[in-house]
């Protein structure tokens, strides 16, 4: 009797038992609450169209935003709005040459997470 009420606490309706000693040792592996909650929102950043084309374009080349604004063809405040936006959640730095200043990607990083993610969605169109 013991036995099958310990079996039905640890049953997941529809799902199946718990396996207690995985959950124990993904749990111990887990980060904290306030990195995950970071990542999530790095990926918020990446979710939005225009900065996902920004992210793209610096991943091939410096540009001001001039150039970015004639790429996307959207105007200039808009573009520096989500420069911003991205430079806050450090996917983008800046540098000045005299009155022009020019954006490229971080680091190597946020060229690798958008590359993997692109590959990824190029896979499911396959």
């Amino acid at each position: 009797m013991k036995e099958e009420i310990f079996s039905r606490e640890n049953e997941i309706e529809g799902a199946g038992t718990v396996r207690d000693d995985i959950v124990k040792a993904v749990r111990a592996s887990m980060p904290a609450d306030g990195p995950l909650e970071s990542t999530a929102e790095l990926f918020k950043v990446f979710g939005d169209p225009t900065r996902a084309k920004i992210i793209c374009a610096l991943n091939i080349s410096e540009l001001c935003v001039c150039d970015i604004s004639e790429l996307l063809g959207m105007t200039v405040s808009a573009i520096s709005h989500q420069l911003r936006i991205l430079k806050q959640a450090r996917l983008v730095r800046s540098r000045r040459d005299g009155r022009t200043i020019y954006y490229k990607l971080d680091d190597e990083h946020v060229s690798q997470m958008f590359n993997t993610a692109f590959e990824h969605i190029s896979e499911e169109q396959r």
